[in-house]
């Protein structure tokens, strides 16, 4: 009669326990919406080293020491980069690559337009051009880069100096507004 009591009191612990564990339950919709509203992003990366594919051929790589992944945003997901950027894209078949670095990125996903701040570099390794500003915005699905801020364009024979630029990604076909320095042109 002894252990029969032992038993039920056993059990009854025993189902308390499993009761109070499934009660606890979160939907990931509630979840996401607490980190949406204290601003926390729902996914943080360190040190990564992404490679992007297509048709098994390598079209661009993306380092970065931290990612903070803001996806769960409804309206405009993104991804924060605090620590700074490197990206590598091939063209070419991987024979032309262009390097972009920044200090901070934002890229936001359903526009697929990303804005780098800080000693932004874009270097096009093929004819050695080298654009140098402090903001970039980058169109990804153009190929568009546009900045309203200072920059210097060094290319083989000219140093352009101005403020306010656009061109494609692989720094040729630019427009540059404000600009000073010595321009080679053909007429």
């Amino acid at each position: 009669m002894k252990n029969y009591k032992k038993i039920i009191a056993k059990s009854i612990v025993v189902t308390s326990v499993a009761t109070m564990l499934f009660a606890c339950s979160n939907n990931s919709e509630e979840v996401r919406n607490f980190l949406e509203e204290k601003n926390l992003p729902i996914g943080i990366a360190k040190e990564t080293f992404h490679v992007y594919k297509d048709s098994g051929r390598i079209t661009s790589k993306l380092i970065t020491p931290v990612l903070l992944d803001f996806s769960n945003r409804k309206k405009h997901p993104y991804n924060e980069f605090p620590e700074g950027i490197k990206i590598i894209n091939f063209e070419n078949k991987g024979k032309d690559s262009v390097t972009i670095t920044g200090d901070y990125a934002l890229s936001y996903s359903k526009t697929e337009v990303s804005e780098i701040q800080g000693n932004v570099v874009v270097l096009n390794h093929t004819d050695k051009s080298r654009l140098e500003t402090t903001q970039l915005f980058w169109d990804q699905k153009t190929k568009y880069f546009v900045s309203e801020k200072a920059f210097t364009l060094y290319k083989e024979q000219d140093t352009i100096i101005g403020v306010g630029f656009e061109c494609k990604e692989d720094l040729s076909k630019h427009l540059a507004k404000k600009t000073t320095g010595r321009i080679e042109t053909k007429e």
